[in-house]
C-alpha cells in the first residue's frame, strides 16, 4: 500500500562546484528571478542590478543558498539563450563574488548553463528534465546538478498525465534520468532531485508526493523541493484549481507546506520568503530532535 514502503536514510551531503553541503539540517535556497514576469509579483527583480540587491537581501535574511533564474518556466514565448544569459550571468557572477553562499543557475538552456558555470555557479538547477544536451553541458563542468521532474519542455501548456501512483512514477522516472546523467559523465554525488511540484502533476499528485516524500530517499540523492507559493497551494486554499488564490496570497500556505515537507524528508527548499525559511528552520530542529 502507498506509504507503507520501507524508508531509506537520506543522503547526508550534496557536492557542489566549490564545496560540499552538509544536509544534516534542511537548507533554504532563496529565489532570485531577474525577470519582469515571474508568477509571483514579489519576486520580479527585472534587472541584474536589482537581482544583486535582492539576492544580498535574502542572504542577510539568513538563506543558505541562492537560486538565480532569468526565464520563468511557465508557458510563454521562447527566450533566446543570449537574452537569458544577458540577464542571468551578470547577477549570478556578482552574487558569487559578494554573497558568500553557493549560487545556482535556474535554467533549461545548456548554453546558459555553460555560461553560468563559467561565471562561478555552484550548481545548475535544470528545470528541463535532464535532456541529453543539458546532461552533456553539466558533465563538462564541476557544478552540482538539480534534476527536476517534468514530462515535456518548459514554457508549454499541456494536460497533466494520469499516474496510477505518482510516487512510484517519480521513482522510476528519476532512476532512468539519473542513469542517463551518470552515463553522460555527471558524478553521482553532484546530483540532487526535485519532484517538480505543479509540473505535469495534478493537485492530488502534488499532495500525495509531499505526504510520501521520504520514499524518494530510496534513490540515494538529496531532495531539493521547490514549493514556494505554487499553484497547488492556491488551489488548496480556494478549494478549486480553477479559482485558486493568487501567488501573493500563498505565503502562510507555503510555511505550512514547507514545514511538513521537512518532516517528510525535504533537505533543500527553494523559497521566496523569510517566513518560510523560519518555518523550515524550526521544523528541521524539531525533526532532528
Amino acid at each position: 500500500m502507498p506509504g507503507e514502503a520501507t524508508l531509506s536514510a537520506p543522503a547526508g551531503s550534496w557536492r557542489l562546484r566549490d564545496r560540499e553541503l552538509d544536509l544534516s539540517l534542511p537548507l533554504g535556497a532563496g529565489i532570485v528571478n531577474v525577470t519582469e514576469d515571474s508568477f509571483f509579483s514579489g519576486a520580479r527583480s527585472g534587472t541584474p542590478e536589482r537581482g544583486i540587491e535582492d539576492g544580498l537581501a535574502l542572504v542577510a535574511a539568513g538563506f543558505d543558498l541562492l537560486d538565480v533564474g532569468a526565464v520563468p518556466a511557465r508557458s510563454g514565448p521562447s527566450v533566446s539563450a543570449g537574452d537569458e544569459a544577458a540577464k542571468l550571468v551578470p547577477a549570478l557572477a556578482a552574487l558569487v563574488q559578494r554573497s558568500g553562499v553557493p549560487v545556482s543557475a535556474d535554467t533549461f538552456s545548456p548554453e546558459v548553463a555553460i555560461a553560468a558555470a563559467a561565471a562561478g555557479a555552484s550548481a545548475i538547477n535544470d528545470i528541463g528534465g535532464g535532456q541529453p544536451a543539458m546532461l552533456e553541458a553539466v558533465a563538462g563542468t564541476s557544478c552540482g546538478y538539480v534534476l527536476m521532474h517534468t514530462e515535456g519542455p518548459p514554457r508549454a501548456d499541456r494536460e497533466a498525465p494520469r499516474y496510477e501512483d505518482p510516487v512510484e512514477h517519480l521513482k522510476a522516472w528519476f532512476s532512468q534520468r539519473i542513469e542517463a546523467a551518470l552515463g553522460a559523465g555527471v558524478a553521482e554525488p553532484r546530483i540532487a532531485i526535485d519532484p517538480g511540484l505543479d509540473f505535469d502533476l495534478s493537485l492530488d499528485d502534488d499532495l500525495e508526493i509531499l505526504r510520501r516524500l521520504g520514499e524518494l530517499h530510496s534513490l540515494g540523492r538529496p531532495l531539493f523541493v521547490s514549493l514556494s507559493r505554487k499553484d497547488f497551494l492556491g488551489a488548496v486554499l480556494a478549494g478549486s484549481w480553477d479559482e485558486r488564490r493568487p501567488a501573493e496570497e500563498r505565503e502562510w500556505a507555503t510555511c505550512a507546506a514547507a514545514s511538513l515537507a521537512v518532516a517528510a524528508g525535504a533537505q533543500v527548499l527553494r523559497l521566496h520568503d523569510k517566513s518560510a525559511l523560519d518555518a523550515v528552520r524550526v521544523a528541521g530542529r524539531i525533526a532532528d530532535a
